[in-house]
């Protein structure tokens, strides 16, 4: 695969997730949504290493931090979810009008 093809690979990657993030009302998909605009971000991450790094391995050494990165959002996520949900049977982000105070 070419660089210009990665990148537009990475940048699609990065508007679905953007569009899904924005437009959808339930806390998964939202989070979802996060993930595919990290994966979009990795994968320009580890191109531009690749075509330009010639074997440096801080794009792997970053690639890694951005999977542990993922890893925690997601348990802290879906934590934060399950206490939304016990404390007020809500499980969309317009259900949740209280939660300023």
């Amino acid at each position: 695969m070419t660089l210009t093809t990665l990148l537009i690979l990475a940048a699609a990657l990065v508007g679905i997730g953007l569009y899904g993030a924005l437009s959808q009302q339930s806390f998964v998909m939202l989070m979802m949504g996060l993930e595919l605009m990290l994966n979009g971000v990795m994968l320009a991450a580890v191109t531009f290493w690749a075509y330009s790094g010639a074997g440096v391995p801080e794009g792997q050494l970053l690639t890694i931090v951005v999977m542990a990165v993922m890893a925690i959002e997601m348990a802290l996520g879906f934590a934060l979810v399950v206490a939304v949900f016990r404390a007020k049977q809500a499980d969309t982000t317009e259900a949740l009008s209280e939660l300023k105070q």
